[in-house]
This record gives C-alpha cells, sequence and structure tokens, in this order.
C-alpha cells in the first residue's frame, strides 16, 4: 500500500534556526566618525536587541494584527454598529480594544522608550569627551553659525520627538551636543539598519531621484530645512561637491554635532545655521536652487508648515527645485487599517502633529504657497544602502507602517 507523503521544500520554516537570516545587521557593522559615541559590548548587544526587536514587530507582529483586525475588529464594529467602520479614528478606537493591537502596541512603544534610554545614556556618560571633540573640530568654523537668542517655538519645545528627551535642541551644558549623538548613534534601532552604514540612505535615494527624473540639473546652492546632524543632507553635497549646501535646524546640539561628523567624514561644502525655517530671514529672495526636506513636515504645526512653505517659495531660483520625503499622504485608497496603523505615531510616539499632516492635500498648501500646480512633482524614493551589509528598502517586503525607508516625494519649481 502506498502512502502519500508531504511534498519536502527545500526552504526552510519561518521558525526553523537554520532558516537564513533576513533580519537587520550586527550594529558592529555601521560607519563610524571621529565624533561618533564609543559603545561598549553590552551597548552594542542592547541596540542590536532593540534593532531585532523592531523587525520582529513588522515581520512576525504586525501580521498577526491584521487577522485580528480582519477577523474579530471589522466584524465586531459591525455587529455592534450596524454599519461597518467609517474612518481611520474608528478603526483604531475599535482596535484599541483588540489584544492582538494593544500587544503591538505596547511592544512598539517598549521599544522606542528603550532605544531613547539606551542611546541617551551611552552619549551622557561621555557627553563632556564628545563636547571636546565636537568644539576642537568645530570652534572658530565659519560653516558654523549658532544663535544663542533663537527663540524655540511651543510645537517643538513641548514635543520630546520620537520619545527623546529634550528631543533635538535642549543643552545641557554650553557646547552640548549629546543629543546629536544619541539621534546619530541609535536611529539604528529605529531603521533596524534599513538606512545604511551611515544612516544617510535617504539621502543617496533623493540624489538617485534627482538625477533620473533631472539629468541636467547643476546646483549651486542647496538648502536642507530640519537637516538635524546632516544623515540626509550630506549625500547632496558629496553628490554636488561644487554646491554649497545650508542646513538650517533649531538645535544646537545637532548642528555642532553635525559639522563635526562632516568634516570627520570629509564633507568640507557644508554649513551648519541655528534658525527656523518659518523665518528665514537671513538669506535673501532667490537664494537656492534646490530646497530639501527629509521626513520633517509631520514634525510641523499646521500653521508652521504652511510658513515653511511660503518661505520655500520665496527662496527658491527660478529654475530650482523644492523637494519635501515623507511617509504616504492618507488617501480614499489607503485602507483603514494602513491609515490607523500609521496614526500609531501621533497618539503614541509623541508626533501630534503626524495625523493632521498626513491627512492634508499638500498639493494645495503647495499652491496657497505660490507654486504653479502645473509645476507640482510627485514621485517615491527607497532608502539606498550598501547591500552587501545591510537590508535593502526597495526589497524588503515587511511593513511597519511609519519606520520603513519608503517614502513619497511632493514638490514644486518653478
Amino acid at each position: 500500500m502506498k502512502t502519500s507523503q508531504t511534498p519536502h521544500s527545500s526552504a526552510p520554516a519561518a521558525n526553523d534556526p537554520s532558516a537564513a537570516y533576513d533580519g537587520p545587521p550586527d550594529y558592529r557593522v555601521i560607519g563610524r566618525h571621529a565624533v561618533f559615541p564609543e559603545t561598549s559590548h553590552d551597548e552594542i548587544e542592547r541596540i542590536n536587541f532593540l534593532a531585532q526587536m523592531n523587525r520582529h514587530l513588522a515581520a512576525r507582529v504586525v501580521p498577526g494584527v491584521k487577522a485580528a483586525y480582519d477577523n474579530r475588529v471589522v466584524p465586531g464594529f459591525a455587529a455592534q454598529n450596524g454599519r461597518p467602520l467609517a474612518n481611520r479614528h474608528e478603526a483604531r478606537k475599535a482596535m484599541l480594544e483588540d489584544p492582538a493591537f494593544q500587544t503591538w502596541s505596547a511592544l512598539r512603544r517598549m521599544t522606542m522608550e528603550q532605544r531613547q534610554q539606551a542611546g541617551r545614556w551611552t552619549a551622557l556618560r561621555q557627553n563632556e569627551r564628545l563636547a571636546r571633540i565636537a568644539a576642537d573640530l568645530t570652534d572658530g568654523d565659519e560653516r558654523l553659525s549658532l544663535d544663542p537668542a533663537l527663540a524655540i517655538p511651543r510645537y517643538v519645545s513641548a514635543v520630546d520627538h520620537h520619545c527623546m528627551p529634550g528631543s533635538y535642541h535642549t543643552e545641557y551644558f554650553p557646547g552640548d551636543v549629546t543629543n546629536g549623538a544619541n539621534y546619530d548613534h541609535a536611529g539604528f534601532v529605529t531603521t533596524s539598519g534599513l538606512l545604511g552604514k551611515y544612516s544617510d540612505g535617504g539621502g543617496h535615494a533623493v540624489v538617485n531621484w534627482v538625477r533620473r527624473n533631472l539629468p541636467d540639473f547643476k546646483p549651486r546652492k542647496i538648502l536642507e530645512i530640519g537637516g538635524t546632524v546632516g544623515h540626509s543632507s550630506l549625500p547632496l553635497a558629496q553628490a554636488f561637491p561644487d554646491a554649497e549646501l545650508t542646513i538650517a535646524d533649531l538645535g544646537a546640539p545637532v548642528l555642532r554635532y553635525g559639522l563635526a561628523r562632516a568634516k570627520s567624514l570629509g564633507v568640507d561644502n557644508v554649513r551648519f545655521v541655528q534658525a527656523s525655517g518659518e523665518d528665514l530671514a537671513g538669506f535673501a529672495d532667490e537664494s537656492f536652487d534646490w530646497i530639501q526636506t527629509t521626513m520633517f513636515l509631520h514634525e510641523l504645526s499646521t500653521k508652521a508648515l504652511r510658513n515653511i512653505f511660503a518661505e520655500t517659495r520665496r527662496l527658491l531660483k527660478p529654475g530650482g527645485i523644492v523637494l519635501h520625503v515623507e511617509q504616504p499622504q492618507y488617501a480614499a485608497e489607503m485602507p483603514l487599517f494602513e491609515q490607523a496603523m500609521r496614526d500609531w505615531d501621533a497618539f503614541y510616539n509623541n508626533e501630534p502633529f503626524w495625523s493632521r499632516m498626513h491627512e492634508m492635500d499638500l498639493d494645495a498648501e503647495m499652491v496657497a504657497a505660490g507654486f504653479d500646480r502645473d509645476s507640482l512633482i510627485h514621485g517615491g524614493v527607497f532608502g539606498v544602502v550598501d547591500r552587501e551589509l545591510f537590508p535593502d528598502a526597495a526589497e524588503d517586503e515587511t511593513e511597519d507602517y511609519g519606520r520603513k525607508a519608503a517614502w513619497h516625494v511632493i514638490g514644486a519649481t518653478i
């Protein structure tokens, strides 16, 4: 008698210890520079664990949340209310009652809080040493322009962005770079390595997009607003060495750290200016060929976003481009589950403007700022990395709704 046998697959099961590894790279392979914090064995393994946890949540836990949404939340809401879910707010509130979403949300918040504490501890224990290194590299350098009298607007000062105590702007002593160092070295956790060796995959992606879509574009003056330590900015300076890049940001610690980082990486055609993107009166009309923001708009109040759009229009030269890189806007074709999951940052990750910003009609806002509707630019980019060491976002099928290095581009020319 013949017995049937289950066909053998050469691919190991997902829970098989011999399965091919598809998680984040080891933190030890990241790029380092003169002002990069030193990390002990335990600090490295803490970061590795948290990066692995983020990857696990995206690859293993989120599919379970989606199944619970489809099989419990949606039918349960319909049975109770006699109608389907109407919008993302109803979907989020309904999911709040489900243990699958509760588990994912609690673990995700935990990884954010622990990522900040891990990064802060590493930076704080050596903050005076890091400040001395930064000072040695930047003191007297005209490419660093700080304004101690600059008022930090409430939409920034009242928020510990992404659970980072003190956000990007807080100084703990004169010359401090602590929060810049924290942001730089432990951001690996948040993206699970998807931004590459120097966390600059977003900048390289934008450069590739510009070269592909605007092959004759040769900018001489570039501005990045909200550029912090220069992760997304330095690739622009490297790609166009004859251009002068200016990074404007509110935070003195990230600007000090950013210039020290840039100099130690050999990028010299960049300067760091402490200023609000809402008021860049220090620059004359039509000062820049290219104005860029990268994952910045979601941290702005609606009023600030509109003021910044108006400033970009004033500052852009004829023939220039402005590009904003962001997570995708909510639209009718985006499933309510995805909208509700993306809204998590607004309610549970200290990003209070995320939800409102992602529902705005950015095309209309650009037109209101003075750009011609026919000149608007739309596109998409994936983080560009060293594929031998880092996972490539373009080939990664997991979705964590807010962390993946896959973005939309909106902009304009004049």
